[in-house]
């Protein structure tokens, strides 16, 4: 969403603990980047912020939840430069079942990867509903798991 980085900004003198995520909602493009490179360009930004910790210092923890490689690498070399650790200040977020070649390959190489797994009487709801909100989900569940 546009408003996204100014509400990040706002946030960020209260030294949150944040779970960056881009949405998977078809938002008006009023309210929200419609092109896939702006939203991706936009989630960049927005891990840049909250990492940099604006006026705080960087004294915010952030889970960067995405299996958007492109992204994975841009905050390795973001936190890279800037002399960050992995799990000083930011960890990986991914759900079980998806990437895992990917999520073993962060752990091999010393970075903290959490695993969502939905749990209970409606985990299945809870994943259909996750498909549902955008049809591009099921292209990319099932690439996953042939990927890996």
């Amino acid at each position: 969403m546009y408003r996204t980085e100014a509400d990040l900004a706002a946030l960020l003198p209260l030294r949150p603990n944040l779970r960056l995520v881009k949405g998977a909602y078809l938002e008006a493009p009023s309210v929200a980047y419609a092109r896939k490179a702006d939203v991706d360009a936009a989630y960049e930004r927005i891990i840049d912020l909250a990492l940099g910790g604006g006026a705080v210092g960087g004294a915010v923890y952030c889970g960067v939840a995405t299996h958007d490689e492109d992204a994975i690498a841009h905050t390795i070399a973001w936190t890279r430069a800037n002399h960050i650790q992995p799990g000083d200040r930011f960890e990986f977020q991914m759900l079980y079942g998806v990437r895992p070649k990917l999520q073993a390959r962060l752990i091999a190489e010393g970075y903290p990867v959490r695993v969502a797994l939905p749990f209970g009487r409606s985990w299945f709801p809870f994943f259909m509903r996750r498909l549902a909100e955008r049809p591009a989900n099921v292209a990319f569940v099932l690439g996953s798991m042939l990927r890996g």
